[in-house]
């Protein structure tokens, strides 16, 4: 064979299987093509099944989950704005309900509506102090619907129950009101009308025809107490205003019916002091009894009813020295009545008993004039010991006034026991003088005590009086800037005795200071 020859030979071999070469990529081309396919419509059968299986729950996943949304939204909304159930689906129980509805597991959705039969419960429970049942029963019957718990909505329920009984009662009571008040029975009995309007008020605040009701009557109240007033009866307007500013102290027409009261009581003290002045004692004696039955604590009327006192034991003394002793008794018992003081009362019926003894002196045989005289110098100079030690009124038995008295029983006439009461009375006065000035109130009230004793009106006594009432203010209060609230307390008293008027401001002030350190402790 020739080399030519083995080329072509060369050449077709390689030929060949170049051919087959290129015919084993195609096939394996087209078998990876094949394996592919298979794969893909494995896949696609797959997620065909998968939708078929799983198509709602992603259709609720993508449509259902912000409609859920917004109605727990509007659940929020209407909760917080009260709106717990309204007809057109907009309230609170229906939008958490319709979110339910879509999400039966849905947290929130349960947790809402159980806020919203609370915030029910909670307006029943506002209706009901408003008075308004039938918004009480309704909330009350949506917190059942909600499944509140059942102690819950059963304690609601009681007080429902409780206020339809008082309801029931309030139509009777208002009844018995009215018929009261178109009687003028207004006040001072449980039937009367303001006692009754109160009873529907406690029940019922904002009661309409109660509270007009009550309103009337108070009218009524305050122009008897006007009218009263007007007559000079100051002690029953007093007590009318006192009850109706118990009933309502912000009536229209408390400020002018107090005027009138005060007006009439300025009158009736006038009327008082006049009648003092001109000895018409009993009459004076009334003026001031009827100002203090309206108002106890006045101080210019407790003044006047003591110095009416005053003036009836003066009026026994002289009355005694008439020898009209009955007179000279009822005299004693009224400044008695009038709160005058024990010491002056003795002295009273000591006088009025050593002028039954001269009487009776009279008429026995008279005492051996040595023996009369032994006794009567005897007394003179107990007396004028007992006056060196500033002994005036004590101690009992022992006093300068005590030996006076014995010896004016013994020689009421004699020069030197005449002298004694004389000298008595102007040293009564000093003796006052210097314990008020070494702030010695104690024994400057003793003093003052004789002095009245001995001069029931004299001059100077009631200033005497109250100068001594301000030292015991004064004085009262250094002791309770060093926290001795029992002496404050009873300078309190001393003064208030002494006739130290009560609204002053110094008064006022130590009284206040008082009760706050009271209050602290």
């Amino acid at each position: 064979m020739s080399r030519d020859d083995d080329d072509r030979h060369d050449a077709a071999h390689e030929a060949l299987r170049r051919v087959r070469r290129e015919g084993r990529w195609w096939w394996l081309q087209a078998r990876h093509a094949r394996r592919i396919w298979r794969w893909a419509l494995l896949v696609a059968v797959l997620l065909f099944v998968c939708l078929a299986l799983l198509r709602r729950p992603l259709a609720n996943w993508f449509w259902n989950e912000p409609q859920i949304e917004q109605l727990l939204d509007q659940g929020d909304r209407a909760l917080a704005a009260g709106r717990l159930t309204l007809p057109d689906g907009s309230g609170a129980r229906e939008s958490y309900q319709a979110a339910l509805a879509l999400d039966n597991d849905r947290l929130q959705a349960r947790t809402g509506l159980a806020r919203t039969g609370q915030a029910a419960l909670q307006q029943a429970r506002d209706a009901l102090d408003r008075g308004d049942t039938p918004a009480a029963t309704a909330a009350l019957a949506l917190a059942r619907e909600l499944q509140v718990p059942q102690r819950d909505a059963d304690a609601v329920s009681q007080q429902l129950h409780a206020h339809d009984q008082a309801r029931a009662g309030i139509g009777a009571l208002l009844g018995r009101a009215e018929a009261a008040l178109q009687a003028q029975r207004l006040d001072g009995s449980p039937d009367s009308a303001l006692p009754l309007f109160q009873q529907v008020l406690a029940l019922s605040p904002n009661q309409v025809r109660a509270l007009e009701g009550r309103e009337d009557a108070l009218s009524d109240l305050l122009q008897q107490a006007r009218t009263a007033a007007g007559r000079g009866d100051v002690a029953r307007a007093a007590a009318l205003v006192r009850s109706a500013r118990g009933f309502d102290a912000g009536h229209v027409d408390l400020p002018a019916t107090q005027e009138v009261l005060n007006n009439a009581l300025e009158r009736r003290q006038r009327e008082g002091d006049t009648a003092l002045r001109r000895q018409k004692l009993d009459v004076a004696a009334q003026a001031f009894a009827a100002v203090l039955a309206a108002l106890p604590d006045d101080p210019a009327a407790r003044r006047g009813q003591l110095q009416v006192a005053d003036a009836q034991l003066t009026r026994a003394t002289r009355l005694a020295g008439n020898f009209r002793f009955d007179e000279a008794a009822q005299a004693v018992q009224a400044a008695q009545t009038l709160g005058a003081s024990t010491r002056a009362l003795e002295g009273a019926r000591h006088t009025i008993e050593q002028a039954r003894r001269s009487q009776a002196a009279l008429k026995t045989p008279a005492v051996p004039r040595a023996q009369r005289e032994r006794t009567l110098l005897r007394l003179l100079t107990r007396l004028e010991e007992a006056e060196a030690r500033g002994n005036f009124l004590d101690p009992p038995g022992r006093s300068a006034y005590d030996a006076l008295r014995e010896a004016q029983s013994v020689a009421p006439q004699d020069p030197r026991v005449r002298a004694a009461a004389q000298r008595l009375l102007p040293a009564s006065r000093q003796c006052f003088e210097d314990r008020l000035r070494e702030n010695r109130v104690l024994a400057a009230g003793a003093c003052l005590e004789a002095w009245q004793t001995l001069g029931p009106g004299s001059l100077g006594l009631a200033q005497a009086r109250q100068r001594l009432a301000q030292r015991w203010l004064a004085i009262g209060s250094e002791r309770l800037g060093r926290g001795d609230a029992a002496f404050a307390r009873m300078a309190l008293q001393q003064a208030a005795q002494l006739g130290s008027e009560t609204g002053a401001g110094d008064y006022q002030s130590l009284n206040h200071r008082l009760q706050d350190l009271e209050s602290a402790r």
